[in-house]
């Protein structure tokens, strides 16, 4: 897969994750919705580290820096 998400972009999807993290296992958030959590910090910290985010690929865009040869 080609690469869409930018440096910036990855660094705030792993805070996302880990703040998603810290609340559900801290069990602030009613139980349901913990899940939901897990799923969210889940699927932020993947594209983190892949780079790639499939809705950016499907809408076209990318935070990547474009290089000119």
């Amino acid at each position: 897969m080609k690469k869409n998400v930018g440096s910036l972009d990855k660094i705030i999807r792993i805070i996302i994750a880990l703040v998603a993290f810290y609340f559900a296992y801290d069990g602030q958030v009613e139980s349901p919705w913990n899940w939901v959590l897990y799923a969210v910090g889940t699927i932020m910290l993947l594209t983190a580290l892949l780079g790639t985010c499939p809705i950016f690929s499907i809408l076209g865009m990318s935070t990547c820096k474009n290089k000119k040869s």
